[in-house]
């Protein structure tokens, strides 16, 4: 197919190895020289949780294992949301550590979904989000706009169709940003080895904002889950360049007050695909 598979905007020679078909993805143009890349996400089922190459690296919180299916395609940024294209559509940029290519951080579970919807009405897309203060309702779940992944989403994209301990390898340093080679700061966007479906740092870089409250596992089978209907605390998932490899698998999951905003914390959107 004719498409811009290196997202320069032109049409080339580059864009002509269709050897891949991991390479469907999205260009999306934010404007002021600012676009990001989505990839496709097909259907599957998998193991989400503590699964046999974590090793004895499981906390509590990643058990049980438990089968997960995920029944509709999606595509999921390729990076973290950076500073260039959230300062794009936003109007401001609260990052600690400055750059345009760089994740942004200092970011809330709330403006995680206020840029969602942001960028979903720049782009002609459905809001995904009914917002009104701290209210915050995701009652469309076949919204085509952009939003935040489910953990269940966001795992399977970490794993990427393969079986490794951290987001595209057994080898931390192949694809995170983290405390042993991060200087003790964020780093550019996809400077490290992509997972199996294209993904850029899953693991590291910066801790990912996902929409669910946190709760328990349970052993059964689900669909589609979204997490549960209430709590206290969000999700977020992938490590950061502050943490050290344990926290950086792909079954590990952390969790904060939706209202906390961190220097090693940002978020990138996933949607339908169109």
């Amino acid at each position: 197919p004719n498409m811009d598979q290196d997202c320069d905007g032109v049409l080339s020679v580059d864009d002509c190895d269709d050897s891949d078909p991991l390479e469907i993805h999205l260009c999306v143009d934010v404007g002021g020289g600012q676009s990001f890349e989505a990839m496709y996400i097909p259907t599957g089922t998998f193991t989400m949780g503590c699964t046999s190459e974590q090793g004895s690296d499981c906390s509590i919180d990643e058990s049980p294992a438990h089968q997960v299916t995920l029944s509709t395609d999606f595509y999921m940024m390729k990076s973290e949301v950076t500073q260039g294209v959230y300062q794009q559509v936003m109007g401001n940029n609260p990052s600690s550590f400055s750059g345009s290519n760089r994740p942004v951080e200092k970011v809330s579970w709330y403006d995680a979904v206020e840029f969602a919807n942001a960028l979903s009405t720049q782009q002609g897309l459905v809001e995904c989000y009914n917002i009104s203060g701290n209210s915050v309702n995701w009652s469309n779940p076949n919204c085509t706009g952009w939003r935040l992944p489910t953990s269940a989403e966001w795992e399977y994209a970490a794993r990427g169709g393969e079986s490794y301990k951290y987001a595209g390898s057994n080898t931390v340093g192949d694809v995170a940003w983290y405390s042993s080679n991060s200087s003790g700061q964020t780093q550019d966007v996809c400077l490290k080895q992509e997972n199996g479906y294209g993904l850029c740092d899953m693991s590291g870089n910066v801790w990912e904002w996902v929409w669910d409250w946190f709760g328990s596992y349970s052993s059964s089978p689900t669909v589609d889950p979204q997490g549960p209907t209430s709590g206290s605390f969000r999700v977020f998932r992938g490590g950061s360049w502050y943490s050290y490899a344990h926290f950086v698998r792909v079954s590990y999951r952390y969790l904060d007050d939706p209202a906390g905003r961190y220097s090693n914390l940002g978020f990138r959107l996933c949607r339908l695909s169109p």
